[in-house]
């Protein structure tokens, strides 16, 4: 695999030495393996050496599935021995949550920086589903990835806390940009986090509709436009009805009248 920039989607930190990742309370957690055991080097960074082996890790996750990628392999791929590999990462667990970090943070970076460039709301939702929707190949390779993540949490015992880190730090920097979007007057929504929610679940779902296609190259293209529509319409009438609301109307078995969103035609009065 080469550069950082080759996959796609969020995270939060900016770079440290050795080219690693910045570790924040996410990333910390993340960094764990079932056993609980930290990265090495006082969590404060991924060194080069380590760098490496998440690089090559990462590529043969994507390539073939994480269960199907003994840590020897990977060992060979960095050029080193697998005793060096679990010197640096006590378990393979670790090392799948540090290869999902890795990437992370590299995206989320990538996402603050084209962000910080747009010159509107709507403009920064662009420039952020853009560097989610990277490429064709780089988007499936990083999904494929993430659904291994999302398999393996689900049956690995202590492997969730990696998983709830992970949807917490894809959150964070889509809060962030709704956030922005809010303090200028853009964007309507009462809960900047619940938002942030909806934001990752349109993004995901469209993105394993994709997974789906035959014509998953083809597709690309539709797929991000249809998503960044998506996401531009729910944040500029997400206010429209909330989600108190709609709970408030389930209890009272009736649905609540949408607010409204624009001009409203004049009523005649009754003469």
């Amino acid at each position: 695999m080469g550069r950082a920039h080759d996959h796609p989607l969020p995270a939060g930190g900016a770079p440290a030495r050795g080219g690693g990742p910045a570790v924040d309370g996410y990333t910390a957690a993340m960094l764990k393996g079932s056993d609980g055991a930290a990265v090495p080097d006082g969590g404060a960074a991924l060194s080069e050496r380590q760098v490496d082996i998440v690089r090559c890790a990462y590529r043969l996750f994507a390539e073939r599935g994480v269960q199907r990628v003994p840590l020897h392999e990977i060992a060979a791929a960095a050029g080193m021995s697998k005793g060096i590999v679990l010197y640096y990462f006590k378990t393979k667990d670790q090392l799948v949550g540090a290869a999902m970090v890795w990437v992370l943070e590299e995206i989320g970076d990538r996402i603050r920086r084209a962000v910080a460039s747009a010159p509107t709301p709507e403009a920064a939702v662009q420039a952020m589903i853009e560097t989610i929707f990277l490429g064709p190949v780089q988007s499936r390779r990083f999904y494929l990835t993430y659904l291994d993540l999302i398999d393996h949490a689900a049956r690995v015992s202590g492997f969730e806390q990696i998983s709830a880190a992970f949807r917490a730090t894809v959150n964070q920097v889509y809060a962030e940009v709704i956030r922005s979007g809010v303090a200028a007057g853009t964007f309507h929504v009462g809960d900047v986090d619940e938002a942030a929610t909806a934001l990752r679940a349109i993004v995901e779902g469209l993105h394993f509709q994709w997974l789906q296609e035959d014509d998953w190259r083809e597709r690309h293209a539709w797929y991000k436009r249809a998503c960044t529509n998506a996401v531009l319409a729910y944040l500029l009438n997400a206010a429209a009805v909330s989600t108190p609301a709609l709970l408030d109307a389930a209890d009272a078995g009736s649905a609540p009248e949408p607010a409204a969103s624009g001009p409203q035609p004049a009523t005649r009065s009754a003469s």
